[in-house]
């Protein structure tokens, strides 16, 4: 057994991944340093304030059905305030709600007693309850395709899953085009319908915060940067060399292979947030708006203060809605475009709305392809590992998940019981 009194495991990165590797090895009683150069916790899940208004790095939320949610997170702590079940799709001019699994039952009765429109809300309520329930073991040892092949679109008709599935999985995916791995899909749908989608009171970064605050006090050192690393110290601008016991890298995937050389860069889905603000809410309940019209220049919107009032000052409405694939080119002519279709969804003039800011970020989901491998390796050699939501699932749940398993690679390379 490796004597690890003294010697520091360092983990590099205070991102979700970094703090769950970190909070992994500190509850073994080793001692854990967490280096980070920003001046706070979180990498990609931040909140930024406004104007008063709160206003998440792009827009992103929180779904209680993932195992790490619930085994690393105090959820009531977050003061999470929850959408309602289900999406909102709107189409030509209309709006109808899929993917509230508990009214199921009532669906079904239509689907004996109605035709038309009531029939096919039945079938898609059917297929999403199957998917709800299905065993995660069979989703994982399904046959995997792009998520547009898919069993679950090929059960509806093409006009059908047009109108239906396809917006909701595009949303929740960050995929227009369902390019995206069809276990990945049903990984992801499942867990939407199975569990609350909601945003903490005080945004988004609360949730790295209280991970950061689980640990003792100092581990975690901000501003300083790591410029190399091996497997037993690192290299930093600001305190020169540590030595360690073991190294975890748990940056943003381009530092990551800055820091190892010959580690895959991932593909990523470019995510562009716009937020407005509007003297009054344009819908009076906490609904995410899925638009079913792929010509639209968004994918998706919110009015995210009916959602959670502390993300606003005052009575006026954040309105929160989220571009994909966008170059970020030509924000302005973005912006007006955007407005004008929000002013067709909502059914309310917009002109006078405010553009409080907008939020473009070029790597914000990594891609999730059909072969891809949702637990690649975390160890590259003893006593060094990388952990993030590339190496496991682009959601939350995957980053704290992979944070976890580097965490216990590197006690079981220790010696140390887990």
């Amino acid at each position: 057994m490796v004597d690890v009194r003294g010697n520091a495991v360092i983990v590099v990165g205070a991102g979700l991944a970094g703090l769950s590797a970190a909070r992994t090895v500190a509850a073994a009683g080793v001692p854990v340093t967490v280096l980070e150069a920003a001046d706070h916790p979180g990498g990609r899940v931040r909140t930024d304030v406004v104007d008063g208004f709160r206003v998440d790095h792009g827009f992103q939320s929180l779904t209680t059905s993932w195992p790490q949610v619930a085994r690393q997170l105090d959820v009531s702590a977050l003061g999470l305030r929850v959408f309602q079940p289900g999406v909102l799709v709107f189409e030509d001019g209309r709006t109808h709600r899929i993917g509230d699994v508990r009214r199921v039952r009532d669906a079904l009765g239509g689907l004996r007693t109605a035709n038309g429109g009531g029939a096919d809300r039945a079938r898609v309520a059917a297929l999403l309850a199957r998917v709800a329930s299905a065993p995660i073991a069979r989703v994982l040892s399904a046959p995997e395709v792009a998520t547009v092949d898919t069993p679950s679109m090929s059960a509806l008709s093409p006009e059908l899953a047009h109108r239906t599935l396809r917006p909701l999985l595009a949303t929740l995916l960050h995929d227009p085009q369902l390019r995206s791995s069809s276990r990945f899909a049903e990984l992801m749908l499942r867990s939407f319908l199975r569990g609350r989608v909601g945003l903490p009171a005080r945004g988004m970064a609360d949730i790295p915060r209280q991970l950061a605050a689980g640990l003792p006090t100092g581990v975690v050192r901000y501003g300083v940067r790591v410029s190399s690393i091996s497997a037993d110290r690192v290299l930093t601008d600001a305190v020169g060399e540590i030595r360690a016991s073991a190294v975890i890298v748990a940056t943003d995937p381009a530092t990551a292979v800055a820091l190892l050389p010959g580690l895959r860069m991932p593909e990523f889905h470019a995510v562009t947030t716009l937020y407005h603000v509007a003297r009054l809410a344009p819908r009076p309940d906490a609904s995410l708006l899925v638009e079913a019209d792929g010509r639209s220049p968004f994918t998706h919107t919110t009015v995210v203060s009916q959602v959670a009032p502390t993300y606003s000052p005052d009575r006026r409405a954040l309105v929160a809605t989220t571009v994909l694939g966008h170059d970020g080119s030509e924000p302005a002519k973005l912006e007006l475009r955007v407005r004008e279709r929000l002013a067709v969804v909502y059914d309310t003039p917009t002109a006078s709305w405010d553009h409080l800011t907008t939020c473009h970020i070029p790597c914000a989901v990594p891609v999730v392809a059909p072969g891809h491998n949702f637990r690649r390796p975390v160890r590259l050699i003893g006593g060094l590992y990388v952990c993030g939501d590339h190496r496991d699932s682009s959601s939350i749940q995957g980053a704290l998940a992979s944070g976890h398993r580097a965490a216990r690679s590197t006690l079981t390379d220790l010696g140390l019981p887990q």
